[in-house]
Order: structure tokens, then C-alpha cells, then sequence
């Protein structure tokens, strides 16, 4: 079978869908991957994927200029004639979806998240929702990542509930995200994550200072892209007034490959508003790490409170401040035992294992129909 993998950059298709494309690959398909070309076209390549490029702006919110996208979707869809079309991110949802369906290709959808037109009720909102529930209604499925937003979908009839179901994120690999954890002092946290505020990065740093007046020794990390096309993004002006007042923070950069960086801190956190399923958690609790994060969709999931981390209330530095020093408070066992219980939870609900089985049933039960 003939399989394109659509979603918004060419680094998303390797660093989250790199397992499911070496199982497919392995069952006889041959993979294509559709999206803007970036640094990962190579590397993808050298698997056997070959690339299409679709110009796609992932930021744009002018839903006229992307009405564009049916066309070159279209276009490259008639150019590959693929029997099936795995779809991700929001714009290759919608847009590659409509094309799809006019051209009667079959798609599996995977809705990884909400966005912010989700988070806040705005006309954005119900433009989304018109957007989705016309693109949808021929999908042959569509996944989502945690039981609250397929709720959403289904209470809103943006899709059937005999055409959903919720499957556990994009997978992590155990064996690759393994690491025996003998000592956890609480001395470096770690934020991984784009810096915007719809991921707490500001509850983050102003939660940092007031815990570092106590503990001075204490390290808060940063990981991730500075300067994102987002109007809630955190500034080098203002990172750098955090970090220049506070050593103690420190920005790394945007890293690529986080499983030395995830062997190196002790605990890591999340205050995010929203998440599909946060593949970050995930990957930190196959490393042993404790977690603290937010009491909503897409994190809850992932964490439960007292077992392998703590969660605190959305858009609160106090309640992040207190779950922090709750967290340094503990017992140095206790965080290990956090550490060791969110590993358990990793191998027995989001291995990729367990994920890619569930792909690959319902490409076979397509290939059957």
C-alpha cells in the first residue's frame, strides 16, 4: 500500500512518527511524507521516504490565504495517487483532508491537539470548528490523544463517535528512553517545551524566582525554540532579565536529541494550559523522571498525582511555586519511587509498540474493507 504521512514540518515526521514509519516500512508499504521541507528531508530520504514539499505555514491564521492548501494538496495528491493518507497537525487535518475527499483517497486522522483557538473562545473558534467538522465527515478515522478532546469533538458533532477513538500519542521508544535513576536530589528542573505561554513558561520562570529565594542552589533549565512565530512567545529581553537577575536559569538552546539532557536534571515540568498528550512527560517518565505539570487534558493524562509526580493548578505560579517545593520537600526515595512508577505507566500504555499495533490494525482493517 501506498502511504502519505502529512503534517506541518518534515521534523515532526521524523522525530515523532520515525517508529511508526520503520514498522510500516517493514509491512510492505512504501511511505511518503508530505510537508514543508526543513533539515529533516534527509534523513528521512535515507529511510527509503521520499519527500514532497507543500507550502504550508503553520502560524497563519487567514483561513482564506490557506484555502490554498486544497489546491496544492490536490496537486500532489493526484501527482502520488496513495491508497492512504495519514494525517497530523492542525492545517494538514483540515485542508489535506478536504482534498483528500474530493479526490475519494481514504485518511486516518490524528488530532495531537486543540491549539490555542481552543484554549480561548474567540470567532477563530467557531471558524475551527466549521473547518474541522467539513474535513472530517469523510475521514475513514480519527484519532485523538486524550479522552477530553474526543469528548469535545464528538458533544460539538465534529465527528462520529463509531469513528474516533483515543490512542496513547505518538508512542516512545522504552529501550531507547531508559535510564537507572540510584539518586534524585531535587537540584535541576527542567522546562522542555516551545516558549509560549500556552505552555506555562511564564508560571515556569516567576514560580523559578520565588522557589531559588528559598533555595538558592537550585537549577530551572530551559529547553526550546526562542523567539517563536507566536504572539504569546517569551522574548530574549525578557529571558534574558530572568536569567541575569537569576544565574540559577539557564537557557540551552533547542535541542534535538533530549535523552542526555533528560539523564542529566532530577525533576521536570510542564505548566501547560493544554496538550493533545505531551510526548515531553511522556519521554521524562520512561526516564525515570518525576513529573510535575498542569490538571488538564493531555497532561492529567499522563501523570497522576502522588503516584509518579504532582499536579498543580492551571495558570498559577502559587500552585506551581507549592507543588515545586513539595517536590524538593519530599523524601529522596519518594521521588525515585515517582520516577520508577511513571516508567511502569510508560511500558504498559505508551510504548510505540503498543501505539504502531494500533496503526497497523486499522491500515489492515482498510486494506480488508
Amino acid at each position: 500500500m501506498k502511504i502519505i504521512i502529512s503534517t506541518n514540518t518534515t521534523w515532526n515526521i521524523y522525530n515523532f512518527r520515525l517508529s511508526l514509519i520503520q514498522d510500516l516500512l517493514e509491512n510492505g508499504h512504501e511511505i511518503l511524507a508530505v510537508a514543508p521541507r526543513d533539515g529533516y528531508v534527509d534523513k528521512l530520504e535515507e529511510l527509503g521516504v521520499k519527500c514532497y514539499h507543500v507550502n504550508l505555514n503553520p502560524k497563519g491564521t487567514n483561513p482564506i490565504t490557506d484555502l490554498n492548501l486544497v489546491y496544492q494538496y490536490s496537486k500532489l495528491f493526484r501527482l502520488i495517487k496513495p491508497d492512504l493518507i495519514l494525517s497530523y497537525t492542525i492545517k494538514p487535518n483540515i485542508y489535506g483532508n478536504i482534498a483528500a475527499s474530493l479526490l475519494r483517497i481514504p485518511t486516518i486522522n490524528n488530532i495531537s491537539g486543540l491549539g490555542t483557538i481552543f484554549i480561548k473562545n474567540s470567532i477563530a473558534t467557531y471558524i475551527g470548528k466549521f473547518l474541522y467538522k467539513l474535513s472530517l465527515f469523510s475521514s475513514y478515522h480519527v484519532f485523538f490523544q486524550n479522552n477530553d478532546d474526543k469528548s469535545l469533538f464528538t458533544k460539538n458533532k465534529l465527528v462520529t463517535k463509531k469513528r474516533s477513538s483515543v490512542i496513547q500519542g505518538s508512542g516512545v521508544d522504552i529501550n531507547r528512553f531508559n535510564f537507572t535513576r540510584t539518586k534524585n536530589n531535587a537540584d535541576k528542573f527542567l522546562f522542555l517545551g516551545r516558549l509560549i505561554s500556552d505552555k506555562g513558561i511564564f508560571e515556569y520562570l516567576d514560580a523559578a524566582v520565588t522557589v531559588l529565594e528559598k533555595y538558592p542552589n537550585k537549577e530551572f533549565l530551559l529547553v526550546g525554540e526562542i523567539g517563536s512565530n507566536n504572539k504569546t512567545a517569551l522574548t530574549l529581553k525578557e529571558l534574558n532579565h530572568y536569567m541575569n537577575n537569576y544565574p540559577q536559569i539557564k537557557y540551552l538552546g533547542k535541542i534535538d536529541n533530549v535523552i542526555d539532557l533528560l539523564q542529566s536534571v532530577d525533576v521536570m515540568i510542564l505548566p501547560s494550559y493544554r496538550e493533545g498528550l505531551s510526548k515531553s512527560l511522556i519521554e521524562a517518565a520512561s526516564m525515570n523522571l518525576p513529573i510535575i505539570t498542569t490538571n488538564v487534558p493531555g497532561c492529567k493524562d499522563v501523570v497522576e498525582d502522588g503516584f509518579n509526580g504532582l499536579l498543580c493548578e492551571v495558570r498559577s505560579k502559587f500552585s506551581l511555586e507549592k507543588a515545586i517545593l513539595k517536590m524538593i520537600d519530599l523524601k529522596e526515595e519518594d521521588r525515585l519511587q515517582f520516577g520508577l512508577n511513571g516508567r511502569k505507566k510508560v511500558i504498559n500504555r505508551f510504548s510505540t509498540d503498543i501505539v504502531n499495533k494500533i496503526y497497523l490494525d486499522k491500515i489492515n482493517e482498510i486494506i480488508n474493507t
